[in-house]
């Protein structure tokens, strides 16, 4: 007992069985940190570390050789995905520059719309309403389980029953592949002459390779590969997971699994090696924030520079389940071009990402699904200006009610959402956006869909 940490846990209705520091009463993850004496590891800003040792740590950090193994693959590009501040200077080179802004934090968002004058507050929620109004017209419900995920859906995969089985993301998961097939991209049958429309690839192989971004633990890709005819499968995850599902994926005999494990934002998807000559289809469920944006430029960046009797991959079509808007960066984002000729700077576009939190921000209980439909009242908003308790801008967002704020948010969401459609479009896929399962299985139900694109059809 004396020589215990003597930090006390509650829920263990014991202290710290760890050995404490050197003249200190706690050990390592209990003892106290001052901001002075801590910072982030320049190897993986994670975690953190003292000062005092930091290099020492550099050297013997975790994540030292990984890093270094990676930075000698050819995939590998520092900030190729990235994007710029600028648009006008992302179109005329690609080059990353050393120059970039750093994340706009959802606490300088906030303050940000806390700051602006109450006329100012109303002048942006008209442009909101208004924006909308114009272009997110046609966002259709498709919730489509098709019959091949039939295995799946019915809790009797076969396949492996150790799998975890979590009906809302398996109908989520099911929906997501049943629009690409609608969409003509994937095929019910994995029988080669179902995709006999298609160009063999330099290996004969007629059947698309599939990459998921953000893959996690790939449960997607497991659906996928349990129902369909995929042979060849990539998942791009940045992090380390356990209980993946590519244990279950290696034990197909005709499936060539790869991880990368690789932040997208640096990813050359052009230079991986075993990719080259292959047409795929991009697939991602609940892509947070900015990596949405990353995904749709490592896919379609270079499109245009593709010809047919190249070495280089070429995109066949995409899926991809958005969310968490609220974390989206201006730099990223693919069509700063289309917003801003909306009438829509890099500041209210910082304030128009914080606002979507508040469509997921509370339960909405049965009235989930009709939100949108929900008419925004401007002037019941600016009575709050009024109530006698309100104190600015922060006071009215606070008196606003759950359904006004909720509204908004998914009138947020929905824009960012079509300005990422329409950049899709300039790059020749046939698009939609649609609401691939209903708010109540989850609000994040957006899912932008593309295929056929006119280089390959």
């Amino acid at each position: 007992m004396e020589n215990r940490c003597k930090f006390w846990l509650p829920k263990k209705n014991r202290l710290c069985a760890n050995v404490p520091l050197n003249n200190s009463l706690f050990c390592g993850n209990h003892t106290q940190r001052t901001n002075a004496q801590w910072i982030p590891c320049p190897i993986d800003p994670s975690h953190t570390v003292l000062q005092e040792n930091l290099e020492g740590h550099v050297k013997r950090c975790p994540l030292l050789k990984q890093v270094q193994s990676l930075s000698t693959q050819p995939y590998y590009q520092k900030g190729v995905n990235a994007g710029k501040d600028d648009e006008q200077e992302e179109e005329e080179t690609s080059a990353p520059t050393s120059e970039s802004f750093d994340n706009v934090t959802s606490e300088i968002k906030r303050n940000a719309v806390y700051s602006l004058k109450i006329p100012e507050f109303f002048e942006l929620i008209r442009k909101i309403e208004s924006v909308h109004a114009r272009i997110c017209k046609d966002i259709k419900d498709s919730y489509k389980i098709p019959e091949a995920c039939g295995m799946w859906i019915n809790n009797n995969r076969g396949v492996d029953s150790k799998l975890p089985f979590q009906e809302k993301h398996v109908t989520q998961q099911a929906s997501i592949l049943g629009n690409l097939e609608q969409l003509g991209v994937l095929k019910s049958s994995t029988g080669e002459e179902q995709y006999e429309g298609l160009e063999l690839a330099k290996d004969g192989d007629v059947v698309p390779a599939v990459v998921e971004f953000g893959a996690g633990r790939g449960y997607l890709t497991q659906m996928l590969a349990d129902c369909y005819g995929i042979r060849r499968v990539f998942l791009v995850e940045r992090k380390s997971y356990k209980l993946k599902a590519d244990r279950s994926l290696r034990q197909k005999e005709s499936l060539m699994l790869e991880r990368l494990r690789i932040d997208i934002e640096d990813l050359n998807l052009n230079a991986v090696d075993s990719l080259q000559g292959l047409s795929y289809i991009a697939i991602g469920k609940h892509l947070c924030g900015p990596a949405t944006d990353l995904t749709l430029r490592c896919c379609l960046a270079n499109q245009r520079d593709v010809k047919q009797d190249g070495g280089n991959c070429y995109l066949r079509g995409l899926a991809i389940a958005t969310c968490c808007h609220h974390l989206c960066q201006w730099k990223h984002y693919t069509n700063k071009k289309y917003l801003t000729s909306l009438g829509i700077n890099r500041e209210e576009f910082h304030a128009i990402t914080w606002f979507t939190s508040w469509a997921v921000d509370d339960d909405h209980g049965s009235d989930a699904s009709n939100v949108i439909d929900f008419k925004l009242h401007q002037e019941s908003i600016e009575n709050e200006e009024c109530s006698g308790e309100a104190n600015g801008v922060e006071g009215i967002t606070r008196n606003m009610k759950a359904i006004e704020r909720a509204k908004l948010g998914f009138m947020c969401k929905q824009i960012i959402d079509m300005g990422r459609l329409m950049w899709v479009k300039e790059h020749g896929l046939k698009t939609q956006l649609v609401k691939y399962v209903p708010a109540s299985i989850s609000p994040e139900n957006h899912l932008l869909v593309a295929g056929g694109h006119i280089d390959h059809f």
